[in-house]
């Protein structure tokens, strides 16, 4: 008999965002699993520090007919809770396999979508350590207008075939630290979308998946921009992309001040791309002037191999050029040996020293 538990943690969570108390406490026990349907945590919280100990697993329903009340279009949605910390050894068990079958876009008993498995929204000095994520029906967690964030030590996992199920999707966010953990997912292992600033990036190990990505950025003709972004110290294994930026035509905005440093990679399909003419299969894309301004971007100390013969692939937009792009210190290497290996360039300029494949078209500002 499958017995739902989500009046019990909108009866438990309503006792721990009203408390008074200085350090509040939400637990999940251990060796239990909690069958719930879509919830809103919601604050503000009366205090301002607020702590939930996953031990236990919280398990969506397998079905995505049982689904009800998915106006977030995520499972667990938190918004407007400062100060949110969230450790444990527990699982967050999306059940996914069904929604993956099912095309982005196409509602489920007339009410959702394919959901986001847990949506932290306006949730300030939030840090996150410790769960697994498995098996969401789409982004295991995506993060929105919040600040001062720390992601560490958590294991995200999906099966390379399961369709956007990106481990992490930011966009409207700033200080944000993710580290230490691992993201094997059928998507972007990190997504840094529009309105991403100051964002650190360190310690990931990505695979399979298509990659750390910013972007895409710009679709529909839409202004956008990221600054700031520092990804360092990650290992890329069996992935689509390495990493990328992807804006698409039209839109209009910056991506700036992006460094990615101290970067392994193995047996990885494009291990560094830039792409301003960015078009997903589900659009019909028709050539257009306007373009996300991509500058300032540096690759250093970037070592692996590669599937692909072009292992690297500078596409910048006809109409605005990719600037002050700085590489030093690339030797990306093919998988299949003595495959001979190239870098592509499109109306990139910039700089390279010290770099296999050679990058020609880097030659100046």
């Amino acid at each position: 008999m499958v017995c739902w538990r989500t009046r019990a943690f909108k009866q438990a969570w309503t006792a721990t965002c009203s408390s008074k108390s200085r350090n509040p406490s939400m637990l999940i026990p251990s060796e239990k699993s909690f069958l719930i349907r879509p919830i809103t945590f919601q604050g503000p919280c009366k205090s301002s520090n607020i702590h939930l100990q996953l031990s236990g697993s919280i398990v969506a329903p397998e079905d995505p007919k049982e689904w009800r009340g998915c106006e977030n279009v995520s499972w667990i949605y938190f918004t407007g809770v400062f100060g949110l910390f969230i450790n444990g050894s527990g699982t967050i068990n999306g059940n996914g396999q069904r929604w993956w079958k099912i095309p982005s876009g196409i509602r489920v008993n007339g009410t959702c979508t394919k959901p986001t498995a847990v949506h932290f929204n306006y949730c300030n000095g939030l840090q996150l350590s410790g769960i697994k994520l498995v098996n969401s029906s789409r982004n295991h967690i995506s993060l929105t207008y919040s600040k001062g964030v720390t992601i560490s030590n958590i294991h995200i996992s999906a099966p390379k075939y399961s369709r956007n199920t990106d481990g992490i999707d930011i966009s409207n966010s700033s200080q944000l630290h993710i580290q230490d953990s691992t993201i094997q997912t059928g998507d972007d292992c990190i997504a840094i979308n529009t309105g991403c600033v100051d964002i650190h990036i360190s310690g990931i190990s990505c695979g399979p998946g298509h990659g750390i990505s910013v972007g895409s950025l710009g679709p529909d003709n839409t202004y956008a921009y990221v600054d700031n972004v520092y990804v360092t110290n990650c290992n890329l294994v069996g992935t689509q992309n390495g990493v990328r930026i992807k804006t698409w035509q039209g839109g209009s905005g910056y991506a700036r001040s992006i460094h990615f440093e101290d970067i392994h990679l193995k047996n990885v399909e494009n291990p560094i791309i830039i792409d301003q003419n960015y078009c997903n299969g589900d659009h019909s894309c028709q050539p257009q002037e306007s373009a996300v301004k991509v500058s300032y971007i540096t690759y250093k100390n970037i070592h692996g191999s590669t599937s692909s013969k072009a292992a690297i692939n500078l596409n910048c937009s006809n109409s605005t050029a990719c600037t002050n792009i700085d590489m030093e210190n690339i030797n990306i290497t093919p998988v299949v040996s003595g495959q001979k290996i190239f870098a592509i360039c499109n109306n990139a300029k910039g700089k390279a020293s010290s770099t296999s494949p050679p990058v020609p078209c880097l030659d100046k500002y």
